[in-house]
């Protein structure tokens, strides 16, 4: 089936008794048992839940892999992944990576014992930085905010032939747009927060494993530390799955008419966006993508007019995260990456003159006449 009929169906189980065609909320803590040494498969909610089991085969069946794991966020989701590793062992992750993984990684793990090294997407840079311990890889694409592109396949290769485990984090795309698994990677992760749910009033992490080995063994870890996504929200993440295509559609229509208007505007001293022809990416983005997202990255020209746009927008919201309807602003240099060292940050263009949007699904030139007084001189 197509990935939009999939999406669509997606946690849909006709129960037998009532007819009902979406997938119940089992708000409930604890299952009773029949009788000593019978089961009806489920014991305690956090070892598992029948809403949660339906998000849990959903993303699976949509990332193409062997297990889904739902978990209560998307940091409760990568914890789960790294704690695969054991001191001593070292990963290698993209330089410009979400600030939260970055701080998770620095802050929490590398005192427990777990090294990293930052790379960029330049040929080359990943198989240079493995060392005799690296076990892993761990890279987003399209980067968060900057937009850089890894091509999974020749990452996956590269991994392949050190034995390493290939970790992407597919939250900017969503497996409507790209699939990593199907190019190679080993775990996919998502903070199911953002287009997964597509109405910022939930909270998610999702783990996809490509083998059912990965995912025992992810299912012992999330199990054991029982950082799980509770019933409600399991069940208004598979709400928010069935209107992802729709809502990608037309947040990426709204994107590239966005990216373009900005190109053209004085204050503006660079765009970054997938669906612009000048992309450096673009065209191994879209060899491995079939959408070019909805998040658009922009720099303008002087520091001083970014407390401007930022108190002067009245559409679009200044808010952290992404991926709702909603177009929300975001300024990456204080917010999602301010844990970041600022001499990364300057080397993947996050400074304090770049704006990034996540553009919505509302009518677009309302969301050109709101930025276009925000910019305004």
């Amino acid at each position: 089936m197509e990935m939009e009929t999939l999406l669509a169906q997606a946690g849909n189980r006709r129960d037998p008794l009532t007819g009902s065609i979406t997938c119940p909320v089992y708000q409930t803590a604890t299952f009773a048992h029949p009788a000593l040494g019978e089961s009806t498969g489920y014991d305690y909610t956090r070892s598992g839940n029948p809403t949660r089991k339906a998000l849990e085969e959903a993303i699976a069946q949509l990332e193409g892999g062997q297990r889904g794991l739902a978990f209560a966020t998307g940091m409760a989701a990568i914890t789960t992944v790294l704690s695969l590793f054991q001191p001593g062992d070292h990963l290698v992750l993209c330089q410009d990576i979400y600030g939260g993984t970055y701080r998770l990684m620095e802050k929490v793990f590398r005192p427990w014992g777990l090294t990293a090294t930052y790379v960029n997407a330049v040929d080359g840079a990943i198989e240079a930085a493995v060392q005799p311990n690296t076990k892993a890889v761990f890279i987003e694409t399209p980067t968060n905010p900057s937009g850089q592109v890894y091509d999974i396949a020749a990452v996956a290769r590269c991994c392949r032939q050190r034995g390493l485990l290939l970790i992407v984090d597919n939250t900017f795309m969503s497996p409507y747009l790209q699939t990593p698994i199907a190019h190679g990677a080993d775990i996919v992760v998502h903070s199911g927060t953002k287009y997964l749910g597509g109405h910022n009033d939930t909270l998610a992490g999702l783990v996809v494993a490509a083998t059912a080995e990965l995912g025992d063994r992810l299912y012992y870890y999330q199990n054991a530390v029982g950082a799980v996504i509770g019933p409600w929200d399991a069940w208004l993440i598979l709400r928010g799955l069935k209107t992802l295509a729709l809502r990608l559609d037309r947040a990426q229509e709204n994107a590239l008419v966005l990216a373009k208007w900005l190109a053209g505007h004085p204050a503006v001293e660079k765009v970054n966006y997938l669906g612009l022809d000048d992309h450096p990416g673009r065209e191994i983005h879209f060899r491995q993508a079939k959408g070019a997202g909805a998040m658009v990255a922009f720099t303008v020209k002087e520091e001083s007019k970014v407390p401007e746009v930022l108190a002067r927008i009245q559409l679009i919201s200044f808010a952290e995260s992404l991926g709702g309807v909603e177009t929300l602003l975001t300024f990456p240099a204080q917010q999602t990456h301010a844990d970041i060292p600022e001499e990364i940050r300057a080397a993947t263009g996050v400074n304090r003159r770049m704006l990034r949007l996540s553009v919505g699904i509302e009518n677009v030139q309302d969301l050109i006449a709101d930025l276009a007084g925000a910019l305004a001189d």
